[in-house]
């Protein structure tokens, strides 16, 4: 498995609805799981490297509603928050070729030689076997961007005190269409 550092500083964004009490509790995601941890599993925090991912995204965040994102009110729609994490974060490198390669995923991941979507229990393993070498996430190429553009952080919190840090809050007619 390929390592990296995150840069220190970094504005991660999570989409959220707004009357969410604690959006970036990374307990939801240990509940239901995700794409690199199963459901009943261990705290983690999946997060946008940036405006064009957290857009792609933003399907899957309001699928099943009635409306599309053109639909939406800027009160009503999601916000964008903006967060930063502790200094030093080591993480899985599952975006760069060489990344992707060296956890045996296909080439043409996030889909896979047949042109579909790689399933979540072909990348929970990979989270797994991260958060046992001591590593704080996977970067990954989005799973919404076919063409393998836009990056996306499942970010493992190394016990209850270590948090995401939120420094903004984005209205989503500012985020979205901005």
């Amino acid at each position: 498995m390929r390592t990296e550092l995150l840069p220190d500083g970094h504005l991660w964004l999570r989409i959220a609805d707004p009357g969410w009490k604690d959006p970036l509790d990374p307990g939801f995601a240990a509940e239901r799981g995700g794409r690199w941890n199963p459901a009943q599993s261990h705290r983690m925090l999946y997060l946008n490297e940036d405006r064009v991912t957290a857009r792609l995204n933003l399907r899957r965040f309001i699928e099943g509603w009635p409306y599309e994102p053109e639909d939406l009110r800027d009160d009503a729609g999601p916000v964008l928050v903006l967060a930063t994490l502790p200094r030093r974060q080591k993480v899985a490198d599952v975006h760069s070729r060489r990344g992707v390669a060296a956890v045996g995923l296909p080439a043409t991941y996030p889909l896979d030689a047949r042109g579909r979507l790689v399933a979540h229990g072909a990348c929970q393993p990979i989270g797994e076997a991260a958060r046992r070498a001591g590593l704080r996430g996977v970067r990954a190429r989005s799973a919404r961007a076919p063409d393998g553009a836009g990056r996306e952080l499942a970010w493992f919190p190394a016990n209850r005190g270590s948090r995401a840090r939120q420094v903004g809050v984005e209205a989503f007619e500012t985020w979205f269409w901005g």
